[in-house]
């Protein structure tokens, strides 16, 4: 777990080692300043910022040819809408009260941003998996973020209101059961504490079984095609990946050898035994779309060991003007390492570099990769993934902050589980509001999407 907010970098191990009782009272104490009650309640039905505005400012920095298609994605529904604008939940938080009992933030915890990928050991693990916005805060954001996707997904998978707020039930007290359990355990046990429910969630299973089947076979076959002397080249694949040429594809190889230093010796040497073979632009995800990312095709013992490296754009979180002492001198690093403090597994090759004047996280574009389908989230399905979301939650906050003193604060639970509950309910009903100002800003051509005129 990584030391407390609360302890200077120049106190003894003494004086660090309070005691459990003082750490839980300081959680306790925290309700004074938010009162678990008041967990519940958001200013964005009467906020002095238009929505709209604040989300085209978070654009500013990005490729804007590809605006109109993140812009076009987010318009499918309100769960979308809010996929793509994490910028403007931010400057909801930031306008309201918090705990300050900190822990490392997903940032942009939502249903479609828990899935299933493949270890450093090999094995398939379901865990949060993107991090773009992480950086420390109160732990309470990721589980109000968490807690409103759960009630759009769930409107979106035909589940009435009350279904959504019992599943949001569901999320809030497992977090604060499994809170509970960590804060007792010695502290290395948490940190290594396996989520063994996975599997009896239909969403999460199916995210495995998706995974399982996958291999690199199926990544050769989407994105590229054999050239002169059978040598595999990236293809174009219409609307999501095309090849580079030239100075930009030169670029993107020279930036390898400062990602090289990023890497532990022993993982650096597993990755010099590949060389890369091509170069290409990727479209990616909904809150992503804009941002800069690249593909490098690599080649290790032979065709039948490639190495798909995706070297994705990070800019500065959601979540920095809100928080002090969050400046980094390198996106990419803040993201590979928030990540680390988060999962008890990730990436292999998780490591950053530098293009030109923008900073990249660098990571496997991987094979053995399983989504959430809003399709399997219907009937329990959407209860079950909200509890392993809780978990999965809890446990990468008891890693990254405090235990004892979340569950100081939060106590016997009923009264942060209601207001969690409200919090999910009302903030999914102004990000409907704010889709449907989304839709007229649209209908307008004050937003521009792809396929309209002048996109």
């Amino acid at each position: 777990m990584a030391a407390r907010a609360t302890i200077s970098p120049g106190k003894t191990l003494d004086e660090k080692a309070e005691s459990r009782e003082h750490r839980l009272q300081v959680g306790r104490d925290r309700r004074e300043r938010l009162s678990r009650s008041k967990l519940g309640e958001t200013t964005a039905l009467k906020r002095s910022f238009h929505p709209i505005e604040t989300l085209l400012e978070a654009g500013k920095g990005r490729v804007a040819a590809l605006l109109p298609v993140k812009y076009s994605r987010m318009s499918v529904s309100p769960f979308a809408f809010f996929r793509g604008a994490v910028s403007i939940m931010a400057a909801d938080l930031a306008n309201e009260p918090h705990t300050g009992l900190m822990v490392q933030l997903c940032g942009d915890a939502h249903v479609q941003n828990l899935g299933s990928f493949e270890g450093p050991d090999g094995r398939l693990v379901f865990d949060i998996n993107d991090f773009d916005e992480t950086i420390p805060g109160p732990w309470e954001w990721d589980v109000k973020r968490m807690a409103a996707s759960i009630v759009l997904a769930g409107l979106e998978s035909h589940h009435s209101r009350s279904a959504c707020a019992g599943a949001v039930e569901a999320l809030a007290g497992t977090y604060c059961h499994l809170i509970e359990e960590l804060a007792e355990q010695p502290v290395l046990v948490a940190a290594r504490y396996q989520i063994h429910r996975v599997q009896r969630a239909q969403a999460v299973s199916a995210a495995l079984q998706q995974a399982a089947r996958a291999s690199s076979d199926d990544l050769l076959k989407k994105y590229t095609e054999n050239g002169a002397r059978g040598r595999a080249h990236f293809k174009r694949v219409e609307h999501v990946l095309w090849r580079l040429h030239g100075k930009r594809r030169q670029e993107i190889l020279e930036s390898l050898p400062l990602y090289r230093q990023s890497l532990a010796p022993e993982r650096l040497h597993l990755f010099d035994f590949f060389h890369p073979l091509d170069v290409a632009f990727k479209i990616v995800g909904t809150g992503s779309v804009g941002l800069r990312d690249y593909v490098v095709l690599m080649e290790g013992n032979g065709p039948g060991d490639p190495l798909f490296l995706q070297i994705k754009q990070e800019v500065a979180s959601a979540y920095a003007s809100c928080l002090k002492d969050t400046s980094y001198a390198h996106q990419g690093q803040r993201v590979a390492e928030g990540q680390r403090r988060v999962q008890p597994s990730s990436d292999l090759l998780l490591g950053w570099t530098r293009v030109g004047d923008h900073d990249f996280l660098v990571r496997q574009l991987n094979d053995h990769k399983g989504s959430v389908d809003l399709n399997r989230l219907r009937g329990d399905g959407l209860r079950s993934l909200s509890i392993v979301a809780g978990e999965l939650l809890a446990r990468g906050h008891a890693r990254s902050g405090d235990a004892l003193t979340i569950k100081g604060y939060i106590g016997n639970c009923d009264k942060a589980l209601k207001a969690i509950v409200k919090y999910g309910l009302d903030y999914a009903e102004a990000t409907q509001a704010d889709y449907e100002l989304f839709r007229r800003a649209i209908k307008e051509e004050r937003v521009k999407i792809a396929g309209n005129a002048g996109s």
